[in-house]
């Protein structure tokens, strides 16, 4: 069960040790794009392509949909970045219950976004932790956790990469040690609960008021999605790639080329970036079509 491509490389792997996955759970196709086509979700493309049957309900509150899922006669679920509220009787239908693989050391950052808030809170550490799925919000004893470090370069991109490689490499030991009743699980701390909350649109709006070294991280934490962008010249202009660097002056104000922005303390270096409508580019092929010479603002 899941809908980005977080799961996927576990699911590859249960596959190639001769699991059987009767059936693959993803959200629906959603409009997208500019013309709102609508899009099939990175886990239904991937099962696709491995000859697995996909199912893709609005909600799994329906008694017939708990019914069909029941029917599978699975040993064992598995979740990842699925999106969707599984109600007890889904829950309750495997007969080794559901297991969650969740990107984070728990209980630090239980919710919808770990990867994305980790950077954000300039944690140096993260993981993956794989537990036994409860009616709470992440609250299920951990089965098995492994840690990894936070670079300064790293992005909710290569951390999601990571962590799905993980995810994969530890999945089929603990799968082993619950099909052998040999697995153990351990309640998780009360202690340093922290929450990852939805990631909102409005928090890519950048804010150069911010020190750069803040600004940066949104960066790379908000990039590909929500995607962080400011104004400048009037039009909308989203920031992919920058590093906090050294430097003063009026908050959003262009203080050196080819694009070097002020901030609340240093300065952010614009390394890629893109225009409406336009393919993302580098700073230096911005300003050769749309100039923002030193003492524009960006807001």
């Amino acid at each position: 069960m899941g809908t980005s491509a977080f799961a996927v490389p576990a699911m590859r792997r249960l596959l190639d040790l001769g699991h059987v996955v009767p059936a693959v759970y993803t959200q629906p196709p959603r409009p997208a794009g500019r013309g709102q086509v609508p899009r099939r979700t990175p886990m239904h493309d991937a099962a696709e392509a491995m000859g697995l049957p996909v199912e893709t309900p609005q909600t799994l509150k329906d008694p017939e949909v708990q019914r069909r899922f029941a029917a599978f006669g699975a040993d064992l679920a598995v979740v990842g970045a699925y999106g969707l509220l599984l109600p007890q009787a889904i829950l309750d239908a495997p007969r080794l219950g559901c297991i969650n693989l969740h990107a984070s050391l728990l209980p630090r950052w239980r919710g919808a976004a770990p990867i994305e808030r980790a950077i954000l809170a300039d944690d140096h550490e993260t993981g993956l932790a794989i537990f036994r799925m409860e009616r709470g919000l992440d609250t299920g004893p951990v089965l098995a956790m492994r840690p990894t470090p936070i670079g300064d370069d790293d992005t909710a991109w290569t951390l999601h990469a990571r962590l799905a490689e993980m995810a994969a490499e530890m999945l089929p030991g603990v799968v082993d040690d619950l099909l052998a009743g040999r697995a153990e699980a351990r309640p998780q701390p009360e202690a340093g609960v922290t929450y990852a909350t939805k990631l909102d649109k409005a928090e890519g709006r950048i804010d150069f008021g911010q020190p750069a070294d803040m600004v940066a991280r949104r960066l790379r934490a908000l990039n590909p999605r929500p995607g962080c962008w400011c104004l400048a010249r009037g039009e909308r202009l989203s920031l992919i790639e920058g590093a906090a660097v050294d430097g003063r002056g009026d908050p959003g104000a262009v203080i050196g080329l080819p694009l070097t922005v002020a901030c609340g303390s240093g300065a952010l270096r614009l390394e890629r970036v893109q225009r409406s409508g336009r393919k993302a580019m580098s700073a230096e092929e911005l300003q050769r079509g749309f100039a923002l010479p030193v003492g524009s603002v960006l807001g």
